[in-house]
């Protein structure tokens, strides 16, 4: 079902220096102080092109660099086998691994690319403005598939920076992927703008997008939660019960100074989300959550479990689309090591 192929990466070269000051995340968790210390910290630091002063500056930037031999582009298509370690916010240490590629988009009724979140038209049309004036995919999104995890090469990667690694493989996985449904892990905004602009603009390169795909199997792959702050809760009440360790037993609510065990039916998100509190906001960190009530910067924090994966593949194969931040996928995929150019 998935149709899946190399691709003819646009990259840093190696006149461009250190990729430890090139590359960055991506850019939905920058904020502008971070955004700042990054455009300062390389002239050609890939946040020029993924949050730049305006879209027609970085199809500039992006141009200019590869005049000047600051990017180049790979001779062949290529598979790219890319692999990250990282340390959890619940402090373990974790690898995960996946192959960047380039896969054709396909409109969310063809049952073969699935979202599973909600999206809001405002970031989308930021990205469309940038994507139209740079014809270039600067940022993976991140899938998930059912398959085999991927097996790393017994040599030093190709590229690397942080706990970042990558290696060119032999081969085109197209086949291992025909039969295979997709889950957006995170890029859903992306993965829209890339279908409007292919929408509009009609061509086969704008057909195809780079990605990030991950085995359901791999051993690094980790779903955290990501815990609701509310301003104002709508009535919501919950039984009385002793501060909860580490293992939740259910939706949490906490507010002055004491926990209460919330019911409902579904996922912890699907529970919080009936309920309908006003004024939600979000963090990973469970403590930050339960300090930020205690500073009366909101009523009341609904701490959550983490979602399994084998729940959110479940719901999307069934079409239903569950709220915002229903998977904290950690960590983010770093941006700046590929770029696709759509021609």
């Amino acid at each position: 079902m998935a149709q899946v192929r190399p691709f003819r990466a646009l990259r840093y070269s190696a006149e461009a220096g250190s990729l430890g000051r090139l590359v960055a995340p991506p850019y939905d968790v920058i904020s502008p102080e971070e955004r700042e210390r990054y455009l300062e910290l390389d002239p050609h630091n890939v946040v020029h092109l993924t949050l730049p002063d305006s879209e027609d500056r970085a199809a500039r930037d992006l141009r200019e660099w590869q005049e000047e031999g600051v990017l180049e582009r790979e001779a062949e298509p290529a598979v790219w086998a890319f692999s990250q370690a990282y340390t959890g916010p619940d402090g373990v240490e974790r690898t995960r691994n996946g192959l960047v590629v380039a896969v054709r988009l396909e409109p969310y009724e063809n049952r073969v690319i699935l979202p599973h979140e909600r999206t809001h038209a405002g970031p989308k049309e930021g990205r469309l403005r940038l994507l139209r004036a740079t014809q270039t995919q600067l940022e993976p999104i991140f899938l998930l598939h059912d398959g085999d995890p991927v097996e790393l090469p017994e040599r030093e990667p190709d590229l690397a920076a942080g706990g970042d690694r990558l290696w060119r493989v032999e081969g085109d996985p197209g086949e291992s992927f025909a039969e295979a449904q997709l889950l957006i892990a995170d890029g859903h905004h992306r993965y829209e703008t890339a279908l409007a602009f292919h929408e509009e603009d009609g061509s086969e390169a704008s057909a195809w997008m780079m990605v990030v795909l991950v085995s359901t199997r791999e051993e690094g792959l980790t779903i955290f939660p990501t815990h609701r702050l509310a301003a104002a809760l709508n009535g919501v009440r919950g039984t009385p019960i002793d501060e909860p360790g580490d293992e939740l037993p259910g939706v949490v609510l906490y507010r002055g100074g004491g926990y209460e065990l919330v019911e409902g039916d579904g996922l912890d998100v699907e529970v919080v989300d009936a309920l309908a509190p006003q004024g939600v906001s979000y963090t990973a960190q469970r403590a930050e959550a339960v300090a930020a009530v205690d500073r009366g910067d909101a009523e009341a924090a609904f701490l959550l479990r983490p979602t399994r994966i084998e729940d959110v593949f479940t719901r999307a194969r069934a079409g239903r689309v569950l709220p915002q931040k229903t998977t904290y996928f950690f960590p983010k995929l770093t941006s700046g090591f590929l770029f696709q150019p759509l021609d």
